[in-house]
């Protein structure tokens, strides 16, 4: 199986037809078909870069598409549009020698279906190669939403958003998150330091350089080479990008303080506030996934951070009754429209209601928590999102229900502030997550 073929594998495992198999996530799926074809490591950053750019470029592949299948399209075997679909991505978004392309994806066809099919994989692809179409332009559509979301892929409903949030910015915002998200780790302050860890990459060819902003977090230009060797790192580091770990930062954990983290998932966020507190004061974390507990657990005692675990529903009472800490991190279940960047299905399996759906649940959180906060004390929430309804629109109840003010956001997050005083990372600029951050603070 070469790494056209696995790219294939990839896309229909992401985007099965009902009743056909298990949808898989597109790393998931990925490893899994590359590794069964035993594929090297440059035709395996081909069929990555096949799949994941033929699953983002979903919609935009269709537009181009269209004048060559038209109506025929919804009769067309899945297999053999997908095939469509990444030869058209190769031919358009990639430096592709275009006839031993068409030549492959023809042969593809003939596996996956019959001559006469094989026939038309065969003549859309030349066809496309003869008439060589412009990208979309703006007069060719009705309205904004739907000249943006076929230029850049993505569903209108999510352009409408983003123009809502980011104003003249959103064009940019859609044109990143199409861009390969930036990894990142962070470091273990009680083991090592960002200079020992940058050195110790460097022998290893990997250029790794300080975030901007996080001073614990380093910027890695090799994802492959840190996801590969975090679990041989002890705990000195771990993969968290830049964004994720925004919001301990902003929280700034100090030792000797009682810690509460809240959907504390499998541990990142945990381990930084157990790298700042040094051995000094206490942490609980509260997580809902039996298995996503007892990884944050086994983490956090290989990192030497000694931490309580509640295993349940945040939006119920878990706490025992006048429970106090110093400071609450509440990093709340979201849509995720801040890291469609980085997982390439997420745009097309998102849908318009989520936000509103998962404020109640946000808002249930904070309504549980909020007597936790010592008085004085800071309470920070976050979401990997920028939907008005799970970020402003919860913050503006929450402040009018409890008595808590907004509180400083260090100087370094200044042009990533909000006018009401907040953190808002537009997706996808500079490589980073969407992310929202509040930071608040018990009167």
């Amino acid at each position: 199986m070469n790494a056209r073929e696995v790219a294939l594998q990839t896309v229909r495992d992401v985007f099965p037809l009902p009743g056909a198999g298990m949808e898989r996530g597109a790393q998931e799926a990925l490893d899994y078909r590359a590794t069964k074809a035993h594929l090297d490591a440059r035709d395996r950053a081909f069929a990555t870069e096949l799949a994941y750019g033929s699953i983002k470029m979903r919609r935009a592949l269709d537009w181009y598409l269209e004048p060559f299948i038209g109506e025929r399209a919804a009769q067309l075997p899945a297999a053999i549009r997908e095939i469509l679909r990444l030869g058209v991505y190769e031919l358009v978004y990639t430096r592709a020698d275009a006839h031993a392309t068409v030549f492959e994806f023809v042969n593809l066809a003939k596996r996956h279906g019959h001559r006469g099919v094989a026939n038309l994989v065969n003549a859309v692809l030349r066809g496309m190669l003869r008439e060589r179409r412009p990208e979309p332009a703006r007069e060719q559509f009705a309205d904004e939403d739907d000249y943006l979301g076929t230029r850049y892929s993505l569903p209108s409903w999510i352009v409408r958003q983003f123009r809502s949030v980011f104003g003249p910015m959103a064009e940019a915002v859609c044109a990143a998150v199409n861009e390969p998200a930036r990894a990142a780790i962070s470091v273990n302050a009680g083991m090592t330091t960002p200079g020992e860890v940058i050195e110790r990459f460097a022998h290893e060819h990997v250029r790794a350089m300080p975030s901007s902003i996080v001073a614990s977090t380093l910027l890695v230009d090799d994802a492959g080479y840190v996801r590969r060797n975090e679990a041989s790192a002890g705990g000195a580091w771990w993969v968290q990008s830049e964004s994720s770990a925004m919001p301990v930062d902003v929280l700034n954990p100090q030792p000797g303080e009682a810690i509460l983290d809240v959907c504390s998932g499998r541990g990142n966020k945990a381990l930084q506030i157990g790298a700042r507190l040094a051995g000094e004061g206490s942490q609980c974390c509260i997580e809902l996934e039996p298995r996503k507990a007892h990884l944050a657990q086994q983490r956090l005692a290989a990192a030497g951070f000694p931490a309580a675990m509640v295993l349940g529903d945040a939006t119920t009472e878990l706490l025992a009754p006048g429970q106090r800490f110093d400071r609450v991190l509440v990093d709340a279940p979201c849509s995720g429209i801040g890291v469609i960047g980085r997982h390439p299905e997420a745009r097309w399996k998102k849908r318009p209601n989520d936000g509103e759906r998962l404020a109640q649940t946000q808002v249930a959180i904070l309504e549980r928590v909020a007597t936790a906060v010592h008085e004085g004390g800071a309470l920070v929430y976050a979401v990997c999102s920028t939907d008005p309804r799970e970020t402003t629109d919860v913050i503006a109840w929450f402040l009018a229900h409890h008595n808590f003010d907004r509180g400083l956001i260090p100087s370094a997050y200044e042009h990533l502030l909000t006018e009401a005083g907040d953190v808002l990372i537009p997706p996808g600029l500079d490589g980073r997550d969407g992310f929202f951050i509040a930071r608040l603070e018990r009167r």
